[in-house]
């Protein structure tokens, strides 16, 4: 068919391209949208492997699907990766108009809408989080020289994981605050809550995704979508209700306040504070400000971060003591565990070594804090501070002995606003290996 002469027709080819792929994309969304809705229905029928023992929250669904296990989630699991794979080509084609905002939102909005409706899924972190907030509001115990065991009858120590029962709290203490007026509304409220804060903050880290694309020009529409339909991110990151979820706004909220114009003084040392209240809810987003300060090369974001430590060390140590504002403990604490899943045991099992050793521990910090330097030494030359962080943070994610599924989301929000594809690459590729690693259950046998 001939074209129309000199551009006042439209080509018919690009025309119907564009059609392809929309309908293409549309194939994609229902595949994940589908996937969702089959984990969360199932898994409302109550506690399995996958569900932890919780309060009926989603009781209103029990009649529709099959308890779940291991071999529907694992599959759901898999055609979900699949579909974003796919939803990732297709924005990312070249020569085309894009996938519109508005399929991008109503994809993104039905999946936060069943996630936010269904029950907690696979990790018991969140009634943690309700235990430590009680322990301070209805029983007056300190949640950082303390555990769970220590509100043995209260309603809520009946959920949290058999691991942490013992276990202070490892996070900052602005989270710990901003949990304690959830703690007087019950388990179920609290709940609740915490609930619509994953998905509220989720919204708002996409919302600055958004924002930090188009200030870098990059396609919002496919960052978006790579970061808010991306299988780990649902089910893991907002199905547990995460605190990383928090953590990431925070972060981004700095990446934004850098990136959007007009630059200045004010804005990198709000940035800066806004790195360390992130840092005060989970410790990680720390590894940011090295790289932004020394990209910036001003003192605004050193005062900035300054300012903001000095306030929380007073506001910290008035209400939890000296354990509330020692985090350097806990994270020493905590990296001396060791998952199954973490890449450093799955080495050491393929060399035949029977698990991760002291001097293991040793070398992999060492490790990291030579490929942090570098990065320093590489952004002080000129390279992407934004791209360094997310490096840094996936080399946190590998390195660590006890790795989750919800540490290798850290990266991911940096990975779609940088032009250093290699690190949205990287990202991708370290948790489809994290996927591979729970597929054996579908290898067994049927029973």
């Amino acid at each position: 068919m001939s074209v129309a002469v000199e551009g006042r027709r439209a080509p018919v080819v690009p025309r119907l391209a564009g059609r392809t792929r929309a309908a293409l994309a549309s194939i994609c969304a229902l595949l994940i949208v589908a996937a969702t809705a089959e984990i969360v229905i199932d898994g409302s029928l109550g506690h399995s492997g996958l569900v932890p023992p919780q309060p009926a929250i989603a009781g209103w669904m029990s009649g529709i699907g099959e308890r779940l296990g291991y071999r529907v989630f694992l599959l759901a699991l898999l055609v979900s990766v699949g579909a974003y794979a796919g939803l990732l080509a297709l924005s990312r084609l070249e020569d085309r108009e894009g996938l519109s905002k508005r399929f991008a939102l109503a994809l993104l909005g039905v999946l936060h809408l069943l996630i936010l409706l269904g029950p907690v899924l696979l990790s018991t972190d969140v009634f943690s989080y309700i235990a430590y907030a009680r322990m301070g509001v209805e029983h007056g115990v300190n949640p950082y020289l303390h555990g769970p065991i220590a509100i043995e009858g209260d309603p809520v120590f009946r959920y949290v994981g058999h691991d942490w029962l013992k276990v202070a709290t490892a996070y900052g203490p602005l989270y710990t605050l901003l949990s304690y007026p959830l703690a007087p509304l019950g388990v179920h409220g609290a709940l609740w809550g915490m609930k619509a804060e994953a998905a509220i903050a989720s919204a708002g880290t996409l919302a600055l995704v958004w924002r930090c694309a188009k200030a870098r020009e990059i396609d919002p529409v496919a960052a978006v979508l790579a970061v808010g339909a991306n299988p780990l991110y649902v089910f893991y990151g907002l199905g547990g209700a995460h605190n990383d979820v928090l953590m990431m706004l925070a972060m981004m909220a700095a990446v934004a306040l850098v990136l959007s114009p007009p630059a200045g003084g004010r804005r990198e040392g709000a940035a800066a504070a806004v790195v360390v209240a992130g840092a005060l809810i989970k410790a990680t987003v720390a590894v940011l400000l090295p790289f932004m300060i020394l990209a910036r090369r001003r003192l605004a974001p050193i005062l900035g971060a300054v300012a903001a430590i000095v306030l929380a060390a007073i506001v910290g140590y008035a209400v939890f003591g000296s354990h509330g504002i020692n985090l350097v403990a806990a994270l020493n604490r905590d990296a001396s565990f060791v998952s199954t899943d973490s890449f450093a045991n799955e080495i050491a099992h393929l060399l035949g070594k029977p698990g991760v050793f002291p001097a293991d521990h040793d070398l992999l910090k060492g490790s990291l804090v030579i490929l942090a330097l570098y990065l320093m030494w590489r952004t002080w030359r000129g390279y992407d501070w934004v791209a360094a962080s997310g490096w840094t943070l996936l080399a946190i994610s590998v390195t660590s002995t006890w790795l989750l599924a919800w540490y290798i989301l850290w990266p991911l929000p940096l990975a779609v606003v940088v032009r250093d594809r290699r690190l949205l690459l990287a990202t991708l590729a370290i948790q489809g290996l994290f996927v591979v690693h729970q597929l054996s259950p579908l290898l067994e046998p049927v029973k």
